[in-house]
């Protein structure tokens, strides 16, 4: 896509409105990152607490617990498998109508698929038709979540002051950990508050309709920039616009799995330090739910102000070595793993406190490491689609995976599962790195 930015008469508006951009600053731009990242994995962890302390009981009694956490985490992965089905619909959404109609029909979908659930019969009341629709709204969950990209993280990455981008690029990551600690604190409560029976009848049903009611807020504080005239012409300028899959990935698809495979490490240690270790200590250490929960509120503000660090870190070695260097950490922490989550409570809650630390000065960079090589003309559908196959690859199966292995052959199947994501990551890294040093010395290579 060509712009008309640089034209004269454009230069001439610019020279007498030079306050144009003045009605959304990087500030308003990171604050609607923020909310909208937050309400988005609110919905997402929900679900994922609910597979361990719920769905089980209530719509898989027909099996034991550990078969019943295995179905449940059979849905779990619906969702990821469904996002880049959702990003490739909803940008031919916005291709044809604008940015607005695409946020705001994906927001709706996102809410009412997460509040259905709050609705759903259980299996004892209509049988397998429950299953099936669970897994149907965890399926339109995803598309949504697909959908719900508005460009903002590549543009306040794109506007970032020079010597900043790590910051910026963390801030819209610190959503993931925010959205956590919602969703288990309110999860806690519950739990905490009824007794077992009311909390399996109809107390899991709050968080989903408070997921709804999050969305909307989110909904609102993003169209305020999105709707605006000066995010249109920021956009553009940035050139910042939704190109069809198939020509991203005749251009630059070898980017997009680079991308993906660059933050591997990141994002399989995500789900085996929120979802995975609630499911593990659930089936019969010394360990209580209340108290994981609790620990894991704890873990999710570490993990907060652990993706904060992430950003100056990022700014002083430079985010592709921080992503490196936090890589080989969960290396090491993976080979700890099963000795941590295997011992007692002090042992198990060091892993999940550990494991958020790690997480969120990992995760606080995985996003834009390898994105930023996308050419302009790319960068709005490849960092939406990298994230994506990220999230697919690197998350989607993780919590099944690791608990159909480690019940099968013990927690080393956990180190394994780790030690594979770090070995992709730091590949990933030293081919995109040779990938611009060759840029760098053939011309002919577009930039």
């Amino acid at each position: 896509m060509s712009s008309n930015y640089g034209d004269p008469q454009h230069l001439a508006e610019r020279n007498e409105h030079p306050d144009a951009h003045a009605a959304v600053t990087p500030g308003e731009i990171a604050i609607g990152v923020v909310i909208g990242r937050t309400s988005e994995y609110f919905d997402f962890f929900v679900f994922g607490i609910a597979a361990v302390l719920v769905f089980p009981k209530v719509f898989f009694p027909f099996a034991d617990t550990l078969t019943g956490i295995l179905f449940a985490f059979t849905v779990f992965p619906l969702a990821f498998v469904a996002r880049p089905i959702g990003t490739a619909i909803f940008m031919a959404v916005q291709r044809r109508w604008d940015r607005s109609t695409k946020l705001t029909a994906a927001l709706f979908l996102l809410g009412t698929s997460t509040a259905g659930m709050s609705f759903l019969p259980s299996y004892h009341d209509i049988g397998a038709w429950a299953i099936g629709l669970l897994a149907f709204f965890r399926f339109m969950q995803g598309l949504a979540l697909g959908g719900s990209w508005d460009g903002l993280p590549s543009l306040l990455a794109l506007n970032a002051p020079p010597g900043k981008r790590g910051w910026y690029a963390m801030l819209g990551q610190t959503g993931a950990p925010i959205g956590f600690v919602i969703a288990s604190g309110l999860f806690l409560y519950l739990h905490t508050q009824l007794n077992e029976d009311d909390f399996t009848d109809w107390g899991w049903r709050y968080p989903f309709f408070v997921a709804f009611a999050i969305n909307v807020v989110a909904l609102f504080a993003r169209l305020r920039l999105v709707a605006a005239e000066e995010y249109e012409r920021m956009l553009e300028e940035r050139e910042l616009e939704p190109i069809g899959t198939l020509q991203l990935l005749r251009g630059q698809g070898y980017n997009l799995f680079l991308g993906a495979f660059a933050a591997l490490a990141s994002y399989a240690l995500f789900h085996l330090v929120t979802v995975f270790p609630l499911s593990w200590i659930s089936l019969g250490t010394e360990q209580s739910i209340d108290q994981v929960l609790s620990v894991q509120v704890i873990g999710g503000l570490i993990g907060i102000l652990g993706t904060i660090a992430s950003g100056f870190i990022a700014d002083r070695i430079g985010r592709r070595n921080t992503l490196g260097t936090l890589a080989c950490l969960i290396g090491i922490f993976s080979l700890f793993a099963p000795w941590l989550l295997g011992g007692g409570r002090a042992a198990q809650d060091a892993f999940i406190l550990i494991g958020f630390a790690l997480l969120g000065l990992s995760y606080g960079q995985a996003a834009g490491t390898v994105t930023s090589n996308f050419q302009s003309r790319f960068r709005y559908t490849g960092a939406a689609l990298t994230t994506d196959m990220a999230w697919l690859i690197g998350a989607a199966f993780a919590p099944l995976v690791a608990l159909g292995l480690s019940s099968r052959f013990g927690l080393v199947a956990l180190s394994v599962y780790l030690l594979s994501g770090v070995a992709c990551t730091l590949i990933a890294l030293r081919v995109n790195r040779l990938l611009e040093t060759r840029d760098e010395v053939d011309p002919s290579r577009d930039a």
